[in-house]
Formats: C-alpha cells, structure tokens, sequence
C-alpha cells in the first residue's frame, strides 16, 4: 500500500479569510489521498480546529499585525519589525515541523515563512502585486514580497486568468513565473431556503478595527426595523445572545452554519476581504462593503467593485447603514463564472505528484 504524502497547510492568520479558503484546498487534498496537518495560530487555527476535529493542529509564531491608524505608511514603520521576527521564527519552525512529522510538502496561504529547501511549497496568494500609496514604497514592498514567493515551487492564485477577474492588477500582470490559476475558492454552496434576516453582518480583521466596525454596526441596527443577525469571528468563544428585539449576535458559525445564513439573509454586510468576494460570488449575494481603514487591498477591492456598479462600498467612519443596505440591494452582485474545480484538482494532482 502506498504511503500518504504527509502535507502541512498554514493560512495566515489575518482576519479569517486565509484560513476558510483553504478549506476546499484541504478537502481536495484528503481526496487525492494527503494526510493533512494544519497549522497557524489565533483564531484561524481555530477555525480549521472546528472545521476538522480530527487533523493535527500545529501552532505557529503570531505575526500579531494590527491595524491602528488610517495611515498604511505609520501602520508598516510600526509593525515591520515585529513581522520580520515572526517570519524568521515561524521558518526555523517549520524546519523543526519537517524533522518532526516527516513533512512532504507544504501549501502555505500568505505565511512568508512556510518555504524550506527539503519540501515541496506551494504559496496561495491573490496579493501578488501589493498596492501601496507611495510609489518608492510599493516598489520596495513589491520586491520582498515576490522574493518570498519565489522561495516555493509553486504559487496557486485563487482567480482565473483573464478578464473578467476578482482580482485585478493583484495577481495579473506580475513577473512571477511559477504562477498557476487555479480559480475562485469557496467553502460554501448555493441552494435555495427561507429568508430569515434582512441582514448577516460577518466581521474578521485585525483589531481594533473588527470591534470598531461591530460597535457601529449593532449602534445603527438598533434603530432599523430589519432584523440583524451580527457573527462576530471570534473562533475562540460560543456565545449567542440577542440585543433588544432585532439583533442576534453569535460569537462564531462553522462553515455549514454561516452558508445557510448568508443564504437566509436578503443582503451581507463585512469587509471587502478577497475570500468573502469568492464566497460572495458563489453565493450571488448582494452586499454592503466596509473596507479596514490603512487596508490599500480591501481598499482598492472595494473600489473596483463599486466602479463596476457590484457592490454598495462605504467608509468605516462614514457608514450608513440604511442607505447602505438600500443601495446594496439595486447593485448586480458577482456569479459563480469564476469557480473551476478542475484546476484546483489538477494544481493539487501536480503538486503530489512532485513529492
């Protein structure tokens, strides 16, 4: 009997989007026959420990990346330093991880890093051009970035190829070579079921702007007469409880739970994170963007969508609930044209078949 290639899959922990698109990754992994070791840390560690109860979870180094000011240049000077530390110690980590469990291959969702020279690597990532507001600044950014990608063997993005795409000038038109367009991922499915809330409110990100959004979110539901349901992306509690007659708030949904939510709801507030655009496009949801203030990529997503009359797009501190959810509902919304799973099979049958 053959032996199960033993791979290790490490999303960042940035808000929850990394971790929840590898889901359809992991799974396709199990088909072909992996044996799939999870690894990260917070609260997207958590999540795939929900998610799959019985696959080991290995803890690594926090990067810990907040999120404090509007200002992306004063957010990067003050963050920088911590970043390199972790991304330092999660590679000496991962090389004990390798020794320790025999590692075949890893698949790492934007940990800088998950590389070493003994494994197969593949890097997930749909920020392969950063956007960054000065232009020395993104030219410098840009070049680290692609020296870490070309550390793996390969670099899946999750978006197809051509025009139209979900991505844009992120991951199109980039000098990396090993790139494979492997197509829009999402852990959901559509299917057809009551409507139950007038709104889903999902929340992730870094904090203090997580909170900060929750706070105005719940302050305005309570003066509307459409019903909220608000999931906080807190992996780590199980709370559920309601405020006054219109809210009702859950720490925390595994995946089968929030589908059939979104589904249930008549339109989705959250972040213009790269995977709820996927899950958003499977779903055919409509939606109120609120993009992190100092996030250039939610940001420049945001607007890409609002040109492209998609989405209804609001500031952080300028948010308006009503009017949101009211232009929300006139917008086209994305469609599912973007999903292949045979290149996500194909990409995975590949990289086994190099180990």
């Amino acid at each position: 009997m053959r032996q199960k290639k033993k791979i290790l899959v490490a999303p960042l922990n940035w808000g929850l989007g990394h971790a929840t698109r590898c889901i359809p990754v992991i799974k396709e992994l199990q088909r072909q026959g992996a044996e799939v070791f999870l690894a990260s840390d917070g609260r997207a560690l958590e999540l795939l420990k929900k998610e799959f109860p019985g696959l080991p979870a290995l803890p690594l180094p926090a990067y810990n990346i907040k999120y404090r000011s509007k200002n992306i240049v004063l957010n990067m000077g003050r963050e920088m330093p911590k970043l390199i530390r972790a991304v330092f110690s999660e590679k000496k980590t991962i090389k004990k991880y390798i020794k320790k469990y025999s590692l075949d291959g890893i698949v790492s969702d934007n940990r800088l890093g998950c590389f070493n020279k003994k494994t197969v690597t593949v890097f997930i990532g749909h920020q392969i051009n950063l956007i960054l507001p000065f232009p020395f600044l993104q030219w410098a950014a840009r070049q680290i970035n692609y020296y870490f990608i070309k550390k793996h063997n390969e670099c899946w993005v999750p978006d197809v190829a051509n025009e139209p795409n979900l991505s844009g000038r992120l991951s199109h038109g980039t000098p990396i070579k090993n790139i494979q367009y492997i197509g829009a991922l999402s852990r959901f499915d559509f299917y057809e079921t009551k409507k139950k809330y007038g709104a889903i409110a999902v929340l992730s990100g870094p904090e203090p702007q997580r909170t900060k959004l929750e706070r105005r979110i719940i302050e305005q539901a309570k003066k509307s007469t459409r019903r909220f349901l608000v999931v906080q992306g807190k992996t780590e509690k199980n709370e559920h409880f309601f405020i006054g007659k219109n809210i009702e708030v859950v720490s925390h949904l595994a995946s089968e739970a929030l589908n059939k939510n979104i589904l249930a709801s008549g339109l989705f507030i959250g972040r213009p994170g790269y995977s709820s655009i996927m899950d958003l496009a499977k779903l055919g949801r409509p939606a109120l963007l609120v993009p992190t203030p100092g996030q250039t990529e939610q940001e420049y997503l945001g607007s890409r969508l609002s040109a492209n009359g998609l989405f209804c797009v609001q500031a952080q501190e300028e948010i308006n609930l009503e009017k949101g959810m009211a232009g929300a509902l006139e917008k086209g919304g994305l469609s599912a044209r973007f999903f292949d799973a045979g290149k996500l099979e194909k990409a995975v049958s590949g990289f086994l078949a190099k180990l």
